[in-house]
This record gives C-alpha cells, structure tokens and sequence, in this order.
C-alpha cells in the first residue's frame, strides 16, 4: 500500500515556453485549476499525506505555493538545470519505499487512478491498439514483459505514475544512486528501472481509462484544452 508519495516538478517545461519562462509547467492552471493541485488533491483524496515535491526551474513560486498546502515538503533538485530528471528521484532517494511517484504537469481527472492498493510494484498504463510513439509495454499474464520508448501499437502505454512496494522502493534507491553517481544523468529515472536494471524487478501495471489522467506535453496541447494561453502562441 502506497504511504508517500513523490512528485516531480523540477522541469523547465521547455515545450511550453515562452508561459513556462514566467511560471513553473506544474502552476500552470488548466481551465482555472494548477495542475499541481489536481495532483496533489487526488494523493489526498485516497488517503496519501505525506507528499514530497522536487523542485528546480522557478522553485520560489513553488515555495510560495506550498504554504497553503499544509503536509507538502519542498526538495530542492540543485542539478536540474544541467540532468535529466533522474537528479529528481536521486534528490528524493530517502522516501521510495511503499511510494508512489508521478510528475506534476498532469491532470487527474479520475482520483481513482492515484489508488493506493496494489500488488505488484509498476505503472499506470492505457491500452493502445494503434500507433503510439510513446513507451509501450508488452504484458504477459499481468506481468511487463518488456518495454520500447520508441513505441509502437498494440499495447500498454506506459504513463508518468508508477507505485514501489518497499522491496522494490529499496532497489529502486540504490539503482539510482549507483546510476547517478556514476555519471549516468542525461537519462530518464524510468530507464533505470525499464531498460538498465529490468530483470532485477517484477513489474505490473495498473490499467487505466485515457480520460482518467491527461498530460499536456506542449503549448500546442494547453491552448487546444484552454484556449486562453493562445496569446503565448508565436
């Protein structure tokens, strides 16, 4: 069962500039609400308080944003300007046991999809019958068999919410730092799990609706769901 939980918030939401030069991607509101907030609002709402958020790009706003969100403790991420994000989850290595981890630039839609209960450690994931060129994972008999960044159809797309049993939050630990630690800091933290040490975890996924969870990657995808960010188009 999930007791904590990790977001990840560091980012310069490069895709989402020049809005994101003035304000951090997770502030930024969708139809009136942060994406942060559903995030956050969704971990509470299925009974997980302890919440941790890795900071980077224009952390200030978010130290001023976490005031009035009592239980919300700031990790400052030094390196997030010049890593990938798996400097995030080196800087919140101390908290991934029975964890659940998600990004911030989110929105959830379907509280349920933040469930705390699960059996195997893995990640949220939607069906795709067609062509993706995002991560798709092969399942055999509920178990991830493997995965491909490039893509490709006919399986389970892999998204940005992922829960650890505290076996699996220890490995996870110490795979990060040692990936870190050796240099390794252009690469995603899922690559730690999904392709350099697959073999040492046995993964599951938890399916979810396409609705449930929406990521806006881009300025193109914020105005098409909130046309008032048009002014930001160049």
């Amino acid at each position: 069962m999930v007791k904590r939980a990790v977001i990840m918030a560091a980012g310069k939401g490069t895709r989402m500039q020049p809005l994101t030069f003035e304000i951090p991607k997770p502030l930024v509101k969708v139809g009136g609400r942060r994406m942060i907030d559903t995030v956050v609002e969704g971990l509470r709402i299925n009974g997980i308080e302890e919440i941790y958020v890795v900071v980077g790009h224009l952390k200030e706003q978010f130290y001023e944003w976490a005031c009035t969100k009592p239980g919300i403790t700031i990790i400052d991420n030094p390196y997030y300007d010049s890593c990938n994000n798996i400097s995030s989850l080196y800087m919140a290595r101390g908290h991934l046991e029975d964890c659940i981890i998600l990004d911030g630039d989110q929105m959830i839609y379907n509280t349920s999809a933040l469930d705390p209960l699960f059996e195997m450690s893995g990640y949220n994931a939607v069906w795709c019958e067609g062509r993706t060129d995002e991560w798709l994972m092969e399942v055999e008999n509920g178990r991830v068999i493997s995965c491909s960044r490039t893509g490709g159809a006919r399986g389970w797309q892999l998204y940005s919410v992922s829960r650890w049993s505290a076996g699996d939050g220890k490995k996870l630990r110490e795979h990060v730092e040692y990936e870190f630690e050796a240099g390794n800091r252009d690469i995603y933290w899922d690559d730690v799990v999904m392709f350099r040490h697959f073999k040492e975890y046995k993964l599951g996924i938890r399916p979810m609706k396409k609705d449930d969870i929406v990521e806006i990657d881009d300025l193109d995808e914020l105005i098409r769901v909130d046309d008032a960010y048009g002014k930001y188009r160049k």
